[in-house]
């Protein structure tokens, strides 16, 4: 990481860090770590290990969501292309996802085949991976956040005796955390498209894969109500405003409460590293709740 830092700084792909005093630059899309290290990881543990085959599958598949994510910090393909894209970039987990029943409360289990095959695989995965992308903006939060539920389910997998199928998302997971002590307050790096359509990708792959329907969505909801808020800025047609400011005493000003991450501190005064806590410890209710849940 210190290299890659170091690397991204002199070809000049920085960016502004908006809370902190004067106009400090970061390095971005350091994100291509996660991607490497979960690769290598992968590829070391498999010379002394028998993988099986959706774990290199589901790896393709977050791959391709990462580089993808260099492609849109490149070139603007426009939103439907690029959603259409994205879409079809999950279709080889199709034939490995084992489980196609979802158990509802109340209802029970639901077999939904094909349909779920050719359309929940595919969208859980692209949704999730534009939430984590969505649910971001302070030092550390999304990683910080993806590292949460990313654990919880692999704290699910181990519940139901469920893991061989997820060794690649467990490496996406260790590498994350790895990233995350750089992007903490105060950020030395910053993780771009490529690391949260990559690390969000994993979300859902593990979500369709180990058959969490429910319970993934449960843990997500933070990141949904998020995205609703969103929703609902646009559809008012509200100024456009992407950052807040910092005060003179290290608290955040924001322009108003509809994003998530902004609620807290358009109420009370709250620094960066307040303000990313409060939203570890929302996701991380939803999260533990999800664990337990047995749907």
């Amino acid at each position: 990481m210190p290299y890659l830092i170091r690397k991204l700084t002199k070809k000049g792909m920085v960016v502004k860090d908006y809370y902190k005093p004067g106009k400090k630059m970061v390095p971005t899309g350091g994100g291509i770590a996660i991607l490497l290290i979960a690769m290598l990881g992968l590829s070391l543990n498999s010379l002394f290990f028998e993988f099986t085959a959706t774990n290199y599958v589901a790896l393709i598949v977050i791959a391709m969501f990462g580089l993808f994510g260099v492609l849109d910090d490149m070139i603007d393909i426009g939103r439907t292309s690029k959603l259409l894209l994205m879409y079809y970039c999950s279709y080889p987990l199709i034939q490995y996802a084992t489980h196609t029943a979802i158990i509802f409360p109340v209802i029970g289990s639901v077999e939904l085949g094909i349909f779920y095959l050719q359309f929940i695989v595919p969208t859980y995965v692209l949704v999730a991976s534009n939430l984590v992308n969505m649910h971001s903006g302070y030092n550390g939060m999304a990683s910080g956040l993806s590292t949460i539920v990313l654990a919880s389910l692999i704290i699910k997998s181990i519940l139901v005796e469920d893991v061989e199928n997820i060794l690649s998302v467990v490496s996406i997971t260790g590498a994350t955390l790895g990233f995350y002590l750089f992007e903490r307050y105060p950020s030395r790096i910053f993780w771009g498209n490529i690391g949260s359509l990559t690390v969000g990708s994993a979300i859902g792959v593990i979500i369709v894969i180990q058959g969490f329907i429910v319970s993934g969505f449960i843990m997500l909801i933070p990141h949904t109500v998020n995205f609703l808020m969103y929703v609902y800025w646009k559809v008012r047609k509200y100024p456009v405003a992407k950052f807040g400011r910092l005060r003179a005493d290290g608290s955040l000003e924001v322009p108003n409460a509809l994003t998530l991450k902004w609620v807290l501190p358009y109420y009370m005064r709250v620094t960066e590293t307040q303000g990313t806590w409060a939203m570890f410890v929302v996701t991380g209710v939803f999260c533990v709740i999800g664990i337990f849940v047995p749907w």
